[in-house]
């Protein structure tokens, strides 16, 4: 609703230049004159006098201020602003830091590479979730070995191991890790969050998340997993909207081939960002894959510890404080 609103009034921003105020040139050749109220890492709001927009960085090429003074173009970060990246890290994950530093979140800058190439790049990060009841796929979200993966892949198991395939030159050593934490789960949003804890471990490979608003219809998109236990194969397709409902919650529906083993793993947009997770196909027909949105995720790890595991309940998803205790009270009589 909020890309809308911006293009809705991006097109009636070209006449308002003329005015005078702050004027914030968009992507698609527009503008917008107004007087600039807060600007945060991620949005920029704007005062238009007849309402009041808030504007996504993502969308904006430059800002020139009332006295013709004009900013850094806020959606690109300059290089002494970007993290260095660490020792695995793909390219795409030199982004800014979020939630204390367990996770990285794009700012949609990136520039779009083909699938070939990130197929090879982001690889690595990508793994295999194994437990006694099946598979599924996962992916890591920064180099300590925190991972995503879905609910269902681990529902009710405590004996989990990972498959990683290490880049090593040009070839690919295969290293199962077996010490695997369950860090926090949320049955009803199908999520888990995992992390790998085998003693010399090394540092992991992990891939950046992106936006579901910067996300459109008909972007080209692709998925890394192990479907039928194919470990790293690489599907490609288009979204196919955003907003499909089914029993109640909002999914991103797909053409790229999802198939059983593929749960949990990433679907990639062409800037090398996670904007799904795979979870779920319909088995009657072709092309009708469907992903758990990236922003699902990113409130999934900002309130992680409400979804904390409870090593001493396996069975409960939740961990919950203990209540308070009744306050005896002495009588005289006593």
């Amino acid at each position: 609703m909020l890309i809308r609103v911006v293009k809705l009034f991006a097109v009636s921003g070209l006449g308002s230049c003329l005015l005078a105020g702050d004027v914030l040139e968009l992507r698609d050749n527009a503008a917008l004159t107004g007087r600039i109220l807060a600007e945060k890492n991620d949005l920029v709001v704007v005062d238009l006098g007849y309402t009041v927009l808030t504007v996504p960085r993502s969308h904006i090429e430059k800002i020139t201020r009332a006295g013709g003074e004009a900013a850094e173009q806020p959606g690109v970060s300059s290089a002494s602003s970007v993290p260095p990246a660490g020792p695995g890290t793909s390219m795409a994950a030199s982004e800014a830091r979020a939630s204390g530093g367990l996770y990285t979140q794009s700012n949609g800058a990136a520039a779009e590479r083909s699938v070939r190439d990130w197929a090879s790049e982001l690889g690595e990060a990508v793994v295999q979730v194994r437990t006694p009841g099946g598979l599924g796929s996962g992916f890591f979200i920064n180099e300590e070995g925190y991972l995503i993966t879905n609910f269902h892949v681990i529902e009710n198991e405590t004996v989990i191991s990972i498959e990683v395939y290490h880049q090593s030159g040009r070839q690919l050593d295969r290293k199962v890790y077996r010490q695997v934490r369950i860090v926090a789960m949320n049955k009803f949003a199908d999520l888990a969050l995992l992390q790998v804890q085998d003693p010399g471990a090394p540092k992991f490979a992990y891939v950046p998340l992106g936006r579901t608003e910067l996300l459109s219809v008909g972007d080209r998109v692709f998925a890394i997993g192990s479907p039928l236990g194919l470990e790293r194969t690489v599907t490609e397709g288009i979204v196919s909207t955003k907003t499909r409902e089914i029993q109640g919650a909002l999914y991103l529906q797909t053409t790229a081939q999802i198939n059983p083993g593929n749960s949990g793993g990433p679907l990639f947009n062409l800037r090398g960002e996670v904007v799904g997770v795979t979870n779920m196909k319909l088995t009657f027909g072709e092309g009708l894959g469907f992903a758990i949105p990236v922003d699902q995720v990113v409130f999934f790890l900002k309130n992680r510890d409400a979804y904390a595991y409870d090593n001493d309940n396996p069975s409960n998803p939740y961990r919950y404080l203990e209540p308070p205790k009744r306050i005896r009270f002495s009588t005289a009589t006593e």
